[in-house]
This record gives C-alpha cells, structure tokens and sequence, in this order.
C-alpha cells in the first residue's frame, strides 16, 4: 500500500495553481458552451483542468487521473487501477460564472473503490480543506490564505439547533419539502463542495443531495469529511462508493454526528434511477 501522506501537500499545492489559472477569467465576460448534459463550460473550467490533470501526472505517473473534463470518461474511468485521481477542475461553474464565489477545485484519491484522500480549494476566500483517511494517516485541516493547516472535526448534533446545508441550484422538490418540515434549524445554501465541508469543519450538520452527483463531485469532499469523523452515505446508510463502471452517484446524505440516525430522519425515499 503506498504512503499517501506523502502527496497531501502536494495536492495542495495544485488545487491552489488550479484555482489561479481559474481565476484569470473571474469577472470576465468569457464566452459559455454547453457540454452534452447541458451544463455550462468555460475557459476557466479548461485552464484548470490543465494544470491539475498535468501536475497530477507528474506527481504520481502509476495513478490514472480522471477529470470531469476528460475526453473518453466512461473509458478512462473503467480502465482506471486500483488508485485512481477523480477531480473537479472548477466545481460551481455557475457560481464562477455569477461571481459569488462559492466554488471549488476537488482533487480526490481513491483506493479500491474509496476516497482515502481530499483537498477542496476555494481560490475567492483561500480556504483549502484537506483530508486524509488511511491506515495510521487520519486527519482532516483547513488553510486559511497562507497561514499554517488547523485540524479540523465534526460536531455532536444538537436537535433543537440543526444546521443543514442544501445545494443553492439543485435542492430539488424532496430535499425542499424536507426543509420546510424543519421547525428549529437553520438553513444554509451555497454551491459546490464548500457544503460538504461545512460539515467537515463542525460548521453545520446535514446535507441532503437528492440531484444526482458524479463520482468527481463527491470524492475530495468524501475524504475530508470522513477524515474529520463525519460520513457520506446514500440514502439507506450505506457509505458511498466509487466503482469503475459508474459515474454517476445515488442520492447522497453527509452528516457529522453518527449518533443520529439520519436516513431515517430524512426518509427513505425512491432515489433516482443510477447509470452513467
């Protein structure tokens, strides 16, 4: 089993030159495509998916790195080994484009299936979380700007005060109706994995995702949010996985407190069809 703690700060390292070469085009009137599933790309998108599938390569030439802007996904993906890469070059891209930014770079590591290591960088606020969830190697931070990493942890959830996140353009009908039912909680919206790691950081307590999500979506912010005592599970409880003939993930819900049973506090619901 290699060392992974080797390449955390590394990893970093990219996610942070990643979201510089991102940031050449904030609050520029660049020009929008629309990829096959309709969602916006931009130059930003490209430029950061080159430096991070690039230094990916050069940090690590036996790990496959598979991006959400790769060509031949399904290929790459199902030809992957035993570790993989999975990144998001700019995760948010309509936060990016509407400039609030509330949007990522996601580099995550996956051994066998599971995430084992995380960085989520947010270039607007410098925020870096990081994780790392393997053997003796367990331990989540967040880097704030240029100071030094602070460890991290989930918080015990307290019923009568909930925070629960939700995704600012893809809640959907299910999780919205859950949210209404909420008497005592606050609710917080945003976009990208920064919701994930709200959780991570004991800032919040519950993230429903009904939408589905793909495997680069999840897997940086798998890693933190598990290396800081939290979960990531589908909607019966079950920690999510990462198998190679699967892009797209089931239904997720991310929690903190394990002590609460969530699945059965959100409602097990018909999750939507999985494919890829």
């Amino acid at each position: 089993m290699q060392d992974i703690a080797q390449y955390l700060d590394g990893v970093a390292a990219i996610a942070a030159d990643a979201g510089r070469a991102a940031m050449e085009f904030y609050g520029l009137d660049v020009p929008i495509e629309r990829k096959a599933d309709n969602s916006p790309l931009t130059q930003a998108d490209k430029a950061s998916h080159a430096v991070t599938t690039s230094r990916l390569r050069e940090l690590t030439p036996q790990i496959a790195v598979v991006s959400e802007e790769s060509a031949e996904l399904e290929t790459a993906r199902r030809e992957a080994g035993d570790w993989l890469w999975l990144v998001d070059p700019l995760d948010g891209t309509k936060e990016f484009i509407k400039q609030t930014g509330s949007f990522t770079v996601n580099i995550g590591l996956v051994h066998l299936g599971y995430p084992v290591l995380g960085v989520v960088h947010a270039p607007v606020s410098g925020l870096t979380y990081l994780g790392i969830n393997q053997g003796g190697h367990v331990g989540a931070w967040v880097r704030r700007a240029n100071t030094a990493r602070e460890a991290i942890r989930t918080r015990k959830a307290r019923m009568e005060t909930l925070t629960v996140v939700a995704s600012r353009d893809h809640a959907g009908p299910v999780v919205k109706a859950f949210l209404d039912q909420l008497t005592n909680a606050h609710v917080t919206s945003m976009g990208s994995s920064l919701k994930f790691c709200l959780i991570a950081e004991g800032k919040a307590d519950f993230y429903p995702r009904i939408v589905p999500t793909m495997q680069w979506d999840t897997a940086a912010a798998q890693a933190i949010v598990e290396a800081a005592g939290g979960h990531l599970t589908d909607l019966h409880g079950h920690r999510l996985n990462y198998p190679p003939d699967r892009l797209r993930n089931p239904s997720t819900l991310a929690f903190g407190d394990d002590g609460v049973d969530w699945p059965r506090l959100f409602g097990e619901g018909t999750e939507p069809a999985t494919g890829r």
